[in-house]
């Protein structure tokens, strides 16, 4: 595959951050534990899916004090219908402990600290500061990583690789490309039948039938 010249690399990053330099994340929260409990959800499950189930969790577990309490039975039954719940039913009881124990019930904003919570691996806790403080960190998704590869970024077989060479290659505005990347891969460039006729990319486009992850 065709890799993105220096300059072809410059135009996508100023054609990114001209179209989403205002995006947010469609996940919503209200604090930075609600945030980190979304993200958390998030893994291998829509946005739109994990915003239908945490109202009534936040509802119920408003603080870490109170999820740190929780039951783990009523934890899994209001997440039942997001991917791997048992697994993120437990997460979610040991990062609130460690939230409150080691932190005072108060959310740590570093990705370092973030990642000795129960369930945040680097991803969600890049995901977390970039949303939360606008930190200069990228994190790959299924979306940033398909979006990588079709525009020639990156050939890397994993996301933490993929990761590296965009934080290398972009340098800058990483908070902002990673958001734009998200939305772009989600709603134009997607994983099957992509919107070709709508995108403002389509000359540095290497691989759109080839690789459709």
């Amino acid at each position: 595959m065709k890799k993105a010249t220096k300059k072809e690399i410059l135009e996508i990053h100023e054609r990114f951050i001209q179209r989403y330099s205002d995006a947010v994340t469609e996940l919503e929260y209200k604090n930075a534990y609600e945030l980190v409990i979304a993200v958390s959800l998030s893994a291998q499950c829509t946005d739109k899916r994990v915003n239908i189930i945490t109202p009534p969790l936040f509802l119920k577990y408003p603080t870490p004090h109170a999820m740190a309490c929780a039951d783990i039975d009523e934890i899994k039954e209001l997440i039942k219908s997001c991917s791997f719940f048992n697994n993120k039913a437990k997460n979610l009881i040991a990062m609130a402990k460690r939230v409150v124990k080691v932190y005072d019930g108060e959310i740590p904003m570093n990705e370092k600290e973030l990642q000795t919570l129960g369930g945040v691996g680097q991803k969600t806790a890049n995901v977390v500061m970039i949303e939360y403080t606008g930190a200069n960190l990228m994190a790959v998704d299924t979306h940033v990583f398909r979006v990588s590869h079709r525009l020639g970024l990156s050939d890397d077989k994993t996301a933490i690789k993929t990761e590296a060479t965009l934080v290398k290659k972009f340098k800058n505005n990483l908070h902002a490309l990673h958001q734009g990347m998200v939305l772009f891969g989600r709603y134009i460039c997607t994983a099957k039948n992509p919107k070709c006729d709508e995108c403002f990319l389509t000359e540095f486009c290497k691989t759109k039938e080839s690789f459709k992850v």
